[in-house]
């Protein structure tokens, strides 16, 4: 039951941000989608294993990781700063089984989803966010500029 309560609310979510939010929240649509596609195709193929370390699975926390790690770090919003720790926590299971092989199986699969359940309101109150900077300022910049990004010049430089 909990798995179809947290897919009804991610898909709310994932909908709401495609909807109306701006291109990083739609970026995170896209790797949220990426995500829930490659978690079927693991679980479709039998694959998922929670008595050692589960390769179909890190790669995909990896993947979260760094994607939502690359959002932060051009994304003209804070949120995605939110979003980049939480895909990082579920590599400290995959580590978390390489060291101790005898942590219950129930841990390593809690210690892999736990936080999964912070995106969908996180998603949801980025959309609003974007939504009530565009009715206030009639913009609401997606990206941050590479001026931005690079190092300031000084008077000796």
């Amino acid at each position: 039951m909990r798995i179809a309560i947290f897919a009804a609310f991610l898909l709310v979510a994932l909908g709401y941000a495609a909807w109306r939010g701006g291109a990083p929240e739609r970026t995170m649509v896209g790797i949220a989608v990426t995500i829930v596609i490659w978690d079927r195709i693991l679980v479709t193929f039998g694959t998922v294993v929670y008595h050692s370390v589960d390769v179909g699975y890190l790669a995909l926390d990896i993947f979260g990781a760094s994607s939502t790690f690359i959002l932060a770090m051009v994304a003209h919003r804070f949120w995605p700063m939110i979003a980049a720790p939480l895909h990082s926590l579920p590599l400290l299971a995959h580590f978390s089984r390489a060291v101790d092989v005898q942590m219950d199986p129930v841990a390593y699969l809690t210690m892999q989803v736990a936080t999964s359940w912070v995106l969908p309101p996180l998603l949801i109150a980025a959309t609003w966010r974007h939504q009530k900077r565009l009715m206030k300022n009639g913009s609401d910049p997606a990206w941050r500029s590479s001026s931005k990004l690079s190092r300031p010049r000084t008077a000796t430089s």
